[in-house]
């Protein structure tokens, strides 16, 4: 049993705790709800306040659309660290894995390549990348922040940071149930080949693969590549074709500019080689919103690079749920349904929105509304008519 003294200081700790989470940190809001009396983690609730105190909008059943890579497992490594969101993570994420990795300068992601497609987003640092298409045309460049590359199914290829900090990025696959451990790695084959049918291979004596590792590095570090001219090596076949080109600038592309922010756009119409995913990077500005929108082709999976956004979701049978996100959050919407994303800090918001999809599409509530004929957006809302008069027939993407 607690010694009284130690008991009074036991209960002043609770009582100190209670003190510690504000009405603000409680699902209490007017008449709605109680003070939590039992455990709870206050700083977890204050990050997701629309989870604890919802809207009084939302209603009905929507599942989880949020998941932190903070609360992902990291696989660390001498040479760097990778962290997964998965299906496994997020049931409902079934059309695109996530995985934010990082390398030192010289850490190598080896060799590989893998069953869905590879898209990336260079989050910091610099990055060489390599790879080799089917029909021999060999691929080497280096990428830094706000950069993309894309590899398409079976096209193998590596990644290795730059100095002087390495490199951290984001990999988006195309396939929800995809992981970074079901990757064919190319010391994982060699492992796994008996030495005398390499020998053959290459027509060699098989004692030149004495030494091969005997399982998988996945993440090593390694000396830092000479100067990109240096490291090119040239094929009979030809550099890669433009029109196949596996990176993008996509920070140096003109963005769309709307009230209160920007949109930038990357797909196959302007990234040829990017065929299965189509991205969007969207910054907001404070106190401004990514419209009222929805995707009619694809399923958005979504990546939180900066900032606070709160996002609400509508689904058939009138539900509805609101969620809240910070950077390196990743959000969900399924196809088709009505949602918007606010920025809900004092300083701007910037995520990405990926698609598995050959194009970006969206539809825009307003727009919609104003193309319509007033009479009847007026018999279904009872809204007046010179609002609707005003709405712009143009999409806005961030009003």
């Amino acid at each position: 049993m607690l010694n009284p003294t130690r008991r009074t200081l036991l209960a002043g700790a609770v009582a100190l705790g209670a003190t510690a989470a504000s009405a603000q940190e409680q699902p209490v809001e007017g008449k709605r709800g109680a003070p939590i009396l039992g455990p709870h983690n206050a700083a977890r609730e204050a990050q997701n306040p629309d989870i604890l105190r919802p809207p009084e909008t939302d209603s009905g059943g929507i599942p989880n659309l949020h998941f932190a890579f903070a609360d992902a497992h990291v696989k660390m490594r001498e040479g760097g660290w990778s962290r997964e969101v998965t299906q496994r993570e997020m049931p409902i994420a079934t059309t695109i894995a996530g995985v934010n990795m990082r390398l030192t300068a010289g850490g190598v992601r080896e060799l590989h390549w893998h069953k869905p497609d590879e898209w990336a987003f260079m989050l910091a640092g610099k990055a060489r990348i390599t790879a080799i298409d089917k029909d021999g045309h060999n691929f080497v460049d280096d990428v830094g922040p706000g950069d993309l590359w894309y590899f398409p199914s079976g096209i193998p290829h590596s990644i290795q940071g730059l100095s002087p900090e390495g490199t951290e990025f984001l990999l988006a696959f195309t396939d929800g149930g995809f992981s970074e451990d079901s990757t064919f790695a190319i010391t994982g084959m060699f492992a796994h080949f008996p030495p005398e049918v390499l020998a053959k291979n290459f027509m060699v004596d098989k004692k030149v693969f004495d030494d091969i590792p005997k399982h998988e590095k996945f993440i090593f570090p390694a000396a830092e590549p000479p100067s990109l001219e240096q490291d090119r090596i040239q094929s009979p076949a030809g550099p890669l074709p433009r029109d196949r080109n596996m990176s993008f600038r996509l920070m140096q592309m003109q963005p769309t500019q709307a009230p209160g922010g920007t949109v930038r756009i990357a797909d196959s119409s302007n990234f040829p080689i990017s065929t299965n995913l189509a991205a969007a990077l969207i910054e907001v500005q404070p106190g401004h919103l990514r419209e009222i929108h929805w995707h009619p082709n694809a399923d958005e999976w979504q990546y939180y690079i900066s900032g606070k956004a709160r996002m609400t979701v509508f689904a058939t049978q009138g539900a509805a749920r609101t969620f809240d996100y910070l950077a390196g959050d990743v959000g969900y919407v399924p196809l088709s349904m009505p949602h918007y994303v606010e920025n809900t800090g004092s300083d701007p918001l910037r995520f990405l929105e990926l698609f598995r999809a050959p194009h970006f599409e969206d539809i825009s509530l307003a727009q919609w509304m104003a193309l319509t004929p007033r009479n009847l957006v007026t018999a279904h809302l009872n809204l007046d008519r010179q609002f609707l008069d005003n709405i712009n027939k143009n999409k806005q993407p961030v009003v």
